[in-house]
């Protein structure tokens, strides 16, 4: 597939996300990945429905972002493992996004995350396509010079080690952890580290959200248990207090107001 395009070529006859490949055909690197991703999206819903009550924001997991046209088309695409875009439709058309394509939506993710499997140098690669022959460029540099992303988190797994970058004066800055050990990502008044515990059947470091208070943000099935374990609670007490009052003398019940048919 070849696309060549001039000064005159209208963006509307450029190819979208219907047109353009989905997938580089290779694998997920490891079983974690995908839960992780999962985790993620799952426990920040809430918060990214209070700011978006109108549902127009995306999230894309192991999906491709398009900044540039080339052929194949695969070499004009970073797939970020997790990555969130503001106010844009989570569809298009009523057909679901295949992936992200900047010509078409002109909005850049306010966060990408990247999952290291290797040493993390393709993660930190910033070289511009200028240095190589083949015009490929490092990852680090397309998420910094091109598609411009405010924060870009780098995860190591096997190390248990959190990098968070924010763009500040067109270039990538370090930020420091929080005295949580969290990186405050501001325009979502969240804080992203690392959590050690168990999900999805495996006791692992987890990247997860906190709020801006230091409050874990729990998956749907964390705030069911939570919700579970408050009503069971309740219902002790109801219990414990139901057995008190009928220990109670049918006199010591009556200067209660109470009718001792209600505890039956």
């Amino acid at each position: 597939m070849t696309f060549v395009t001039t000064a005159t070529d209208s963006v509307l006859s450029l190819p979208d996300h219907t047109q353009l490949p989905d997938s580089d055909g290779t694998f997920v690197k490891n079983l974690q990945e995908h839960p992780q991703s999962i985790l993620l999206t799952d426990s920040i819903k809430p918060i990214l429905e209070q700011l978006h009550p109108d549902g127009q924001y995306c999230i894309g997991q192991d999906s491709g972002i398009y900044w540039r046209l080339t052929d194949p088309p695969q070499k004009g695409a970073e797939a970020p493992d997790w990555f969130y875009v503001p106010n844009v439709p989570p569809t298009l058309n009523g057909k679901i996004r295949r992936s992200y394509v900047l010509w078409k939506e002109y909005v850049a993710p306010l966060i990408v995350i990247e999952f290291v499997s290797g040493d993390g140098s393709e993660e930190r690669d910033r070289t511009p396509p200028s240095l190589r022959e083949d015009g490929t460029v490092g990852k680090f540099w397309v998420y910094e010079q091109a598609i411009r992303v405010p924060y870009y988190a780098i995860y190591e797994v096997e190390k248990a080690l959190l990098e968070v970058y924010r763009l500040l004066d067109n270039t990538y800055q370090l930020m420091r952890p929080n005295e949580r050990g969290h990186y405050l990502i501001a325009p979502l008044a969240v804080e992203l580290g690392i959590w050690q515990g168990r999900y999805q059947n495996a006791e692992l470091p987890w990247l997860r959200w906190w709020n801006a208070q230091g409050n874990l943000l729990l998956t749907g099935e964390e705030r069911a248990e939570v919700e579970r374990q408050r009503a069971e609670v309740e219902r002790h007490k109801r219990e414990t207090i139901v057995e008190k009052l009928r220990s109670l003398s049918p006199e010591q019940l009556d200067a209660l107001g109470i009718d001792p048919k209600m505890l039956d």
